[in-house]
């Protein structure tokens, strides 16, 4: 409802924020644009580490209510006497993607014509006072004020806060639209890099004998996380109309899957391209996000004794304290999964300037059934280093799909409506985020019941159907050609679009200069800003991974 009011034209006079506000001036540096993304996108990124809360809020009552054991999810949303479950809790997870999703595609249309900062201010007010509902939501222990707070009003920053750099910095950028793209949604994937440790170390800072300090944390982060965003949103800047970089020229195009021209968002979702590339997002995610959600206790349980110098003890015959062991041993390799997913993000994102979207995309597909079906060998062999290596390398292709997607779009749909088309597309997020958790849990649960012991030979068949559904990703994108001639705007509807933009720039000195230079002084403060919390996490995550391999 924070949205709708927003949307309905309460904010409408408020000048600052408005997009005719916030067109670059000449002399602008482009590389300012990027550090104001990633200020947001480190921010909202923390919805991957969320989970960093689940235990210690599973006994936030010390003296819980002996007859609790039954109780159901209708009750736990309400009940004040006894401790949440872990799966109650999770469903906040799940909350984030789906109205992630859904707000994405639900108010792209509406960014795109407001423009990037307006919508980085609602999503920072969604997201920080959300994490602020919810903290209310453990002082007083009611569940639902926890699912409204983080879960479906932060659920809603995040969509606003995810999509609102795309169409920016591919304007900005028209020279290296996947590089562009790929810093910023890096941030998305190290936020939680970031966010938890710190989480950590504020949630024994506040714990006392009757607070695990979780609720504390909540209030401070909130704070901390609505300055960066506010930096973000009132960083940013877009390209008056036209605009290109100085001295650059769009080269004589070899390829027919990268148009000059444009298509209108409501026409976009007609299109076949757009529900082929939408199959294709998906399936890459479902495969991936499946990966990430049972990364822990897969290596767990494959490797087992192995972890912790016991070879050829199986999962089963290990203590108490020797499980715990390789569970702190299991949250490195997730920490590293999490590098590959960031390093993906940037680095196929640039790769695909060079090889092309659609060629970028085959290498995922095809590197992935490949990987998908060597691991269960990789596992049986007990081969550490290479099981760990081509998860890895998985990971970066499920972060580099991310990052490559706006580019994707811009190439085939044109730059005019392509974060809103964005915002539309990442439905398919939110059906992956449900449907790959699911289809992954459910056949390790089939095993079990089966009687499959914990082992390498309990994730066979999981790898297996993983690798089938990139199979069908492979077959999707090969299908993706060029749009035809009639889904395109003509020169006159562009024009009318972009009036307001171009009448706000005229003048004798047009657009000379804007975008010219690389790291001056100022930019180098901005990216020192996100670049030291980010280097900071990386180094934590590193040095918690390096327990893997003893």
């Amino acid at each position: 409802m924070a949205v709708a009011g927003v949307t309905g034209g309460s904010m409408a006079g408020v000048g600052f924020l408005d997009r005719e506000r916030i067109i670059a001036k000449p002399g602008f540096n482009r590389w300012l644009v990027p550090p104001a993304a990633l200020a947001i996108h480190l921010c909202i990124g923390m919805a991957y580490g969320f989970s960093v809360f689940w235990l210690p809020l599973s006994r936030a009552i010390p003296n819980a209510d002996p007859s609790c054991s039954g109780l159901t999810l209708g009750g736990a949303l309400f009940t004040t006497a006894c401790n949440w479950r872990v799966a109650d809790l999770g469903w906040i997870y799940t909350l984030f993607f789906v109205l992630l999703g859904c707000s994405a595609a639900i108010w792209g249309g509406w960014l795109e014509r407001v423009g990037p900062r307006k919508a980085g201010f609602v999503s920072a007010c969604c997201w920080c006072g959300g994490i602020l509902v919810a903290a209310l939501g453990v002082m007083f222990h009611q569940l639902w004020l926890m699912w409204l707070g983080a879960g479906v009003i932060g659920g809603i920053g995040l969509g606003l806060g995810y999509i609102s750099p795309v169409s920016t910095l591919v304007k900005w950028f028209p020279d290296r639209r996947g590089m562009a793209t790929g810093m910023a949604i890096m941030g998305f994937g190290g936020g939680a890099m970031i966010g938890a440790p710190l989480a950590n170390i504020l949630m024994n800072t506040f714990k006392t004998d009757v607070s695990v300090g979780v609720w504390q944390t909540f209030v401070v982060m909130a704070l901390v996380y609505f300055v960066f965003m506010m930096g973000g949103a009132f960083g940013y800047r877009i390209p008056p109309a036209g605009w290109r970089p100085q001295g650059w020229t769009p080269p004589a195009s070899k390829s027919t899957m990268i148009t000059t021209r444009h298509v209108h968002l409501k026409n976009a979702h007609k299109t076949p391209q757009f529900w082929l590339i939408w199959a294709v997002l998906c399936l890459n995610v479902s495969a991936g996000i499946g990966v990430i959600g049972m990364a822990s206790p897969m290596l767990q349980e494959i490797f087992a004794g192995s972890l912790i110098g016991l070879p050829g003890v199986a999962f089963a015959q290990l203590d108490a304290g020797q499980k715990a062991q390789i569970a702190a041993i299991a949250a490195g390799f997730t920490g590293l999964l999490s590098l590959f997913n960031i390093g993906g993000r940037f680095f196929w994102a640039s790769m695909s300037d060079r090889l092309g979207r659609k060629n970028t995309y085959f290498c995922f597909f095809i590197l992935g059934i490949v990987l998908y079906a060597l691991a269960p060998t990789l596992a049986l062999m007990g081969s550490k280093a290479f099981f760990v290596l081509a998860f890895g390398i998985i990971l970066s292709m499920y972060g580099g799909g991310f990052a490559t997607i706006p580019a994707y779009l811009a190439d085939i749909f044109g730059t005019q409506f392509v974060g809103a088309i964005h915002g539309r597309l990442l439905t398919a997020w939110a059906t992956a985020g449900i449907a790959g958790p699911f289809v992954v849990n459910y056949i390790r649960e089939a095993q079990i019941a089966a009687g499959v012991a914990p082992g390498p030979q309990l994730y066979t068949s999981t790898m297996y159907i993983l690798a089938g559904m990139l199979a069908l990703g492979l077959v999707a994108n090969a299908f993706v050609r060029p749009l035809a001639d009639k889904w395109f705007m003509s020169d006159a509807e562009v024009t009318a679009l972009q009036a307001k933009t171009a009448a706000a720039n005229a003048g004798p000195t047009g657009s000379f200069g804007i975008g010219k230079g690389g790291f001056d002084a100022k930019a180098a403060m901005a990216w020192a800003v996100v670049g030291i919390p980010l280097l900071w996490g990386v180094w934590v995550t590193l040095e918690n991974s390096l327990a893997i391999f003893g």
